[in-house]
């Protein structure tokens, strides 16, 4: 699904002759395509990339895009800086929308409840629910402090 959106963005990009946009869609799906070839070779299947696998890649390829920016910034290279901001905007066009700290809540409750955890060491059961159910939509960091202080 969203590697059929990005193609789809990639054709209409070309149609435009939006350069910055067809080399980030192009670099995006390369990046897609290698994750997808590694996964079938391992478990031999053909089944193509769940969209959650997806999301975990672009979001990591946003994260590595602000840090790039930063880098780039402290080196007063501010049109290499801006480009990668422009890249980092663009993929984010194709991430899912992030959750609400209500929602995030919600969650971690929801979470706990489930993996009827009770203590500290119940943390991983908690926090390897959230990730199958919510990655690319919630901040795992933050996500851990609110299990440890729920948890707690």
């Amino acid at each position: 699904m969203l590697m059929s959106r990005i193609s789809d963005a990639l054709k209409e990009a070309l149609r435009d002759k939006n350069q910055v946009r067809v080399s980030t869609l192009r670099l995006m799906l390369a990046c897609l395509k290698d994750r997808e070839i590694a996964l079938r070779a391992n478990d031999g299947g053909d089944d193509g990339m769940p969209d959650s696998e997806v999301a975990a890649i672009l979001s990591r390829m946003v994260k590595q895009r602000g840090e790039s920016a930063a880098a780039y910034e402290e080196a007063a290279r501010m049109e290499l800086a801006e480009r990668e901001r422009q890249e980092a905007r663009i993929i984010s066009e194709f991430l899912p929308k992030k959750l609400t700290d209500k929602e995030i809540d919600a969650a971690v409750r929801a979470a706990i409840a489930e993996t009827s955890a009770s203590s500290i060491r119940d943390m991983g059961k908690v926090m390897a629910a959230l990730k199958a159910r919510y990655t690319g939509r919630m901040d795992f960091a933050d996500a851990s402090a609110r299990v440890k202080a729920a948890l707690a």
